[in-house]
């Protein structure tokens, strides 16, 4: 599995490139050394910056990835790194240029750069304060266990913004009295509940208490919610694969996925953002003022139906639809049935043919859901299944999706029997643990070719003749 520092390097490391050639373009447009016109001059100037800064990553970036609360700190490690970045540019330009480099040039762009990187971090500084404040783009963790690695773990999670934790408390059998302790653990799937939590992190020793970390997993599993362990042992988990390392702590993963993976969350995210704006570009254009137009004929009220639904990470988001009943007080309760009779005349079309489901590319633009996974299910549902069905909450281990392995699988509709709900989890569940980028592709083949969808447009057609 990929560290969170390797993430965090990746990260930075577009940060600066991004900021380098904005650098040196500005000078280079600005400056009476170097013509931004001299195509050949300035791409040079540009292959020798990029390289140089992938260069001075490869030797800086493990002392380089958390942004404290002190910000002094970090102009300090910037400092460090731009003059690293200006020897290696120097040593560059001496290697690879071929025309003799302006040293002028360099420095300009050199100055421009490190108080752009001061500049941005600050503001990347004051922005993440503020969303730990809030609770924005942030997990709220507890740390389960009181002692030195736990204190430990909480002192890092409390100043090292860009982890994205927003610490909750201690939860502990000791009986000691602190002032951030919240509980029992005997009672960790109440405060789980209680406090929103969406990470647990339980520091113990892994040989002595082995039943009671199964305990933690089940638990955080039936809730939803992410689970590592932090071993008291470190020095024995140094050269495991399965650990993400968090400045000198090591964390195991007992929940692996597929999507843990940094490269596979962004192949996927390109793959859906490619996907929404083809068919944004391709469908909507033409399609959208004809369905929009027939919903309004076919009867009063908005043309989108919005409700919130159940997120990753348990979060609650908006999901949008083309409405396809007519406005009732039970929408947000009640599901439809075949013969339901709030569905309109049109809208049992757009419901059997699934365009009522368009919108929801943009639901994917933002970031809410997938073009392929979980369905997302109304508020509603997911309190009554919660509780019937064991890890029903672990499906929102990642983002819902506008069409799923359940659904092409036959497992969509309503949901009158429990073992119909069952069905669909277990699908989930087995399209979590085993995604591919590849069984996305043809999970959509399915959806727009696969038998379903065949018999449904026979049946309308068919309809029609008649």
């Amino acid at each position: 599995m990929k560290s969170r520092e390797t993430e965090l390097a990746f990260l930075y490391l577009f940060f600066d490139i991004i900021i380098l050639n904005l650098s040196i373009l500005f000078m280079g447009w600005f400056s009476f050394t170097v013509s931004l016109r001299d195509f050949r001059e300035i791409g040079m100037y540009l292959l020798q910056g990029n390289l140089s800064v992938i260069i001075t990553y490869l030797i800086f970036s493990k002392s380089n990835l958390f942004l404290s609360y002190r910000f002094k700190t970090r102009i300090s490690q910037i400092s460090k790194q731009t003059l690293i970045f200006f020897a290696i540019s120097v040593g560059v330009s001496y290697l690879l240029v071929s025309f003799r480099y302006s040293r002028f040039f360099l420095a300009e762009y050199m100055v421009l750069f490190f108080a752009a990187k001061i500049l941005f971090f600050w503001l990347l500084f004051k922005y993440l304060k503020v969303n730990i404040y809030k609770g924005l783009n942030t997990k709220s963790a507890i740390i389960v266990n009181l002692n030195d690695t736990s204190r430990a773990l909480r002192n890092i999670m409390e100043n090292n913004l860009m982890m994205g934790y927003r610490f909750m408390g201690f939860v502990d059998d000791s009986g000691a009295e602190h002032t951030d302790l919240l509980g029992h653990p005997d009672d960790l799937g109440l405060l789980i509940d209680q406090h929103h939590i969406e990470i647990v992190f339980v520091t113990m020793s892994v040989f002595s208490q082995e039943n009671r970390l199964n305990e933690y997993s089940m638990i955080c599993n039936s809730k939803g919610v992410n689970l590592r362990f932090v071993p008291e042992n470190q020095s024995l988990f140094r050269s495991k694969i399965n650990m993400k390392s968090v400045r000198g702590l090591e964390l195991i993963n007992p929940q692996e996925i597929p999507m843990d993976n940094l490269f596979s969350r962004v192949s996927k995210r390109m793959f859906d953002l490619v996907i929404s704006l083809l068919s944004i570009l391709f469908l909507f254009s033409w399609l959208f003022p004809i369905l929009i137009l027939l919903i309004k004929l076919g009867s009063k009220g908005p043309v989108f139906f919005v409700q919130e639904r159940t997120g990753i990470n348990n979060r609650i988001f908006k999901c949008i639809k083309f409405r396809s009943m007519k406005v009732n007080v039970y929408a947000n309760i009640k599901q439809a049935t075949a013969d339901d009779s709030r569905i309109t005349p049109f809208g049992h079309f757009i419901r059997n043919t699934h365009l009522d489901e368009l919108p929801q590319f943009f639901n994917v633009i933002m970031g809410d859901m997938s073009v392929v996974g979980p369905r997302p299910h109304m508020l509603k549902h997911t309190e009554i299944y919660s509780g019937l069905i064991k890890y029903y909450l672990a499906r929102h281990y990642v983002k819902p999706g506008i069409t799923g392995w359940a659904q092409v699988s036959g497992y969509c509709g309503e949901t009158d029997e429990l073992w119909q709900m069952e069905k669909r989890v277990e699908y989930d569940m087995f399209y979590i643990k085993n995604w591919t980028l590849l069984w996305d592709i043809k999970i959509i083949w399915n959806t727009l070719f696969g038998g379903k969808s065949q018999r449904t447009i026979k049946k309308l057609l068919q309809r029609a003749a008649i």
